[in-house]
């Protein structure tokens, strides 16, 4: 089955993003072609999640989160053969970026490129793709058959944030001060974008999220038996259920859209 529209993930990695872009690609689910982004450019990763994804369309590109780096990045996808005529439905910012340091040894450098690369960085994803989305509509509205006016949903864009959003710990100046200024950039592009038909969505992931349905390691293999229980009891976050929860988001009316999720599995702390 062709792919129906678009996706672009920056963050690719392993667990989380393995499991949302499965989702993504899947063509029971999202049925989406999906450009993974991430510093190394895992090919191997792309292969993995489409066999995984029943032949789901994926390719990675390599990038980091540098504003030359990522405008790069944007015109390779721009040019890949799978992705022409198809509209951007969804981008997610799922950068897993952490500083740590006691605050007498930090330094105005090392604290200012912490936020370069996960606020600026940000900052420079969501522009790119919002001016991709917004260009794809000549309007904010369309007309039906029936001469019904409705608003048009011209694309989802979705942070993974953390808690670090809301509180951070002793060590984590930088750390807290990125991730809640993410979560403050999310808010002002919902208010500034929403009436023109773009979906923002800040996602705070409250509790360890597992790749439980990876055929990356062995049937049968303890670690992985001991994921499946610990999401089986509501102790860990399934990396898919967080794919099936951004294409919720993707797929909502214009009636009712979410803007802040917190996600967590059952048995996490309060």
């Amino acid at each position: 089955m062709a792919p129906s529209g678009l996706a672009i993930l920056m963050g690719a990695g392993p667990t989380t993003a393995a499991g949302i872009a499965r989702i993504l690609a899947h063509p029971s689910h999202g049925n989406m072609a999906v450009a993974l982004l991430s510093r190394t450019g895992d090919a191997g990763l792309a292969e993995r999640i489409s066999r995984e994804s029943q032949g789901g369309t994926l390719r990675a590109f390599k990038t980091d989160t540098s504003e030359p780096s990522l405008t790069s990045a944007f015109e390779e996808i721009k040019s890949w053969s799978q992705s022409q005529n198809l509209k951007l439905n969804m981008a997610i910012w799922n950068i897993k970026h952490s500083h740590k340091t006691p605050f007498e040894d930090e330094s105005a450098t090392k604290f200012g490129e912490s936020l370069q690369t996960y606020v600026t960085g940000a900052m420079v994803f969501s522009q790119l793709s919002l001016e991709w989305m917004l260009s794809q509509y000549p309007s904010d509205t369309e007309t039906d058959s029936s001469g019904i006016e409705t608003m048009t949903k011209k694309g989802t864009i979705v942070f993974t944030g953390t808690l670090g959003a809301l509180r951070t710990n002793a060590g984590y100046a930088a750390y807290g001060a990125g991730r809640s200024g993410v979560r403050m950039l999310a808010q002002s592009l919902a208010r500034e974008y929403s009436a023109r038909g773009v979906h923002v969505v800040h996602a705070i992931a409250n509790g360890s999220i597992v790749d439980a349905n990876t055929s990356a390691t062995p049937q049968g293999d303890s670690e992985q038996k001991e994921k499946m229980a610990k999401v089986n009891l509501g102790e860990k976050i399934r990396a898919e259920s967080v794919g099936k929860l951004y294409l919720q988001c993707m797929n909502q009316p214009c009636d009712l859209w979410v803007h802040e999720l917190d996600m967590r599995p059952a048995r996490e702390k309060f």
